[in-house]
């Protein structure tokens, strides 16, 4: 049956068309790194769905109601109350994007030497961790090592493995659960792993927190694949993930369906306290927290719409359309299909080429130079470990590419195209070139290394 939108388009954007002579020049130009490509290069924009979807119409009219009022505005407290029947926390605090969320409350919360276990920390996740002189521990169930395996939740942590660390000689100050896990293939976490996980953190005095950037879509896959919650909504299921939380940092960019916009909540009013002051000092006062009064009103908003079960199951179902398109073109990717992406399964496809070779990067910057689609890459690049000359020291456990959906952007005509492109490249695989990295920076690579290409098959 073919897809159907659940709304109708009201303002068009041209996309650039492109040669692929233009696109050979525009890659060399940016470093052979997608990162560097400007929005007139690409024509179809997979590399992330953060901030990148589209405002519904009640969005922009919540938008014009904005009070910009620079402390207390009215903007704020519609985005508490939202914020607050969604969550159950008291103390809500907007901020710019995750990443600010994050390194406030890392800054607030972990001590140098500590650590921080998660079921995967995302790169941005792991960097503010860092920079907080903290460890970053990810401990993925063992399921999630398969990657065609169609075990229904392969975002979950490894109970065994928290346990051990918990009971262990660590100084363990923080346990942050991704919700879906993002750097394990974009796969839910049931709630049955989140009831065991905050029944061992408090066991053992330890704060546990959300990293709910895309809440509303893992709670959607609850109410799909796990028993018992399939009468639910998923505004149901959300708020009984953060209720059994301490509390959550969210990019909003993702769930909230924004362009802008972040959250850091929490229950413990102590911690509050060193949170806002960090907050007021870097981000802005706690009422607007880097946001202008217009984006706290569309935001209030987009998390109204986020967890309605029509936009999700067309969300859900368009992702999987194009995983299956990929797979009837010859191309693998990890299974089951979660909803904000499709990883596709580069090392598998281009086993000529080495770890060393970037096989997963190759393989989105192919994607570009054939059919103009940026994307990025979850692999060697981003997860292996590499010496201060850029040679591979240790591999990443898998070689993917991450195809990630803009919400409410493409239609099924667009996806049909970017199937179309994979299927080009299966036919001849092996035409596709390895790279070398040429400068890596030593933190946060993927955003600013540049490579170039190795010799190619003629």
């Amino acid at each position: 049956m073919p897809l159907m939108e659940p709304y109708r388009i009201k303002v068009v954007e041209p996309i650039p068309i492109t040669t692929r002579p233009y696109r050979e020049l525009a890659l060399a130009r940016a470093g052979y790194n997608q990162f560097n490509l400007t929005a007139e290069d690409v024509t179809i924009d997979l590399l992330s769905d953060s901030g990148t979807g589209a405002l519904s119409a009640e969005q922009q009219a919540a938008g014009i109601r904005g009070d910009e009022t620079y402390a207390g505005s009215r903007s704020f407290f519609r985005f508490r109350d939202v914020v607050t029947e969604l969550t159950g926390y008291e103390h809500i605090y907007p901020v710019h994007q995750g990443r600010g969320a994050e390194r406030i409350l890392f800054s607030s919360l972990l001590k140098p030497g500590q650590v921080c276990v998660s079921n995967t920390h995302f790169d941005t996740t792991r960097a503010n961790v860092e920079l907080a002189h903290a460890v970053a521990l990810d401990l993925p169930c063992q399921e999630s090592k398969d990657l065609d395996s169609d075990h229904p939740f392969k975002g979950d942590v490894d109970l065994a493995a928290l346990r051990a660390v918990l009971e262990g000689p660590e100084d363990v100050g923080l346990v942050l659960m991704t919700i879906t896990n993002n750097g394990g293939g974009g796969q839910p976490v049931s709630m049955a792993n989140l009831e065991a996980v905050a029944g061992l953190a408090r066991a053992h005095g330890v704060p546990f927190f959300l990293d709910a950037a895309r809440f509303a879509e893992n709670a959607w896959l609850v109410t799909e694949r796990e028993p018992g919650y399939g009468d639910q909504t998923p505004r149901e299921v959300a708020r009984r993930a953060f209720a059994l939380a301490d509390g959550c940092v969210a990019s909003l960019k993702k769930d909230g369906i924004v362009h802008i916009g972040g959250l850091l909540a929490m229950r413990d009013p102590e911690l509050a306290k060193r949170c806002e002051l960090l907050l007021i000092a870097t981000e802005g006062f706690k009422t607007y927290g880097g946001l202008a009064g217009r984006d706290l009103d569309m935001l209030a908003q987009g998390l109204l719409e986020v967890t309605e079960p029509t936009y999700l199951r067309a969300r859900a179902s368009a992702t999987a359309y194009l995983a299956d398109l990929a797979r009837r073109g010859g191309v693998d990717s990890v299974r089951p299909t979660g909803v904000h992406a499709v990883y596709l399964n580069a090392g598998r496809l281009l086993p000529h080429l080495p770890s060393e070779s970037f096989p997963g990067h190759a393989l989105a910057l192919e994607l570009f130079l054939a059919g103009g689609i940026r994307c990025a890459e979850v692999g060697s690049l981003y997860l292996g470990e590499l010496d201060e000359d850029g040679r591979m020291l240790k591999p990443a456990p898998y070689e993917l590419v991450r195809l990630a959906i803009p919400r409410r952007v493409y239609t099924q005509s667009h996806l049909e195209y970017v199937g179309e492109v994979i299927a080009g490249i299966a036919k001849d695989p092996e035409r596709v070139p390895g790279y070398r990295m040429v400068y890596a920076p030593p933190l946060l690579r993927p955003f600013n290394c540049t490579l170039e290409p190795l010799a190619q098959r003629s």
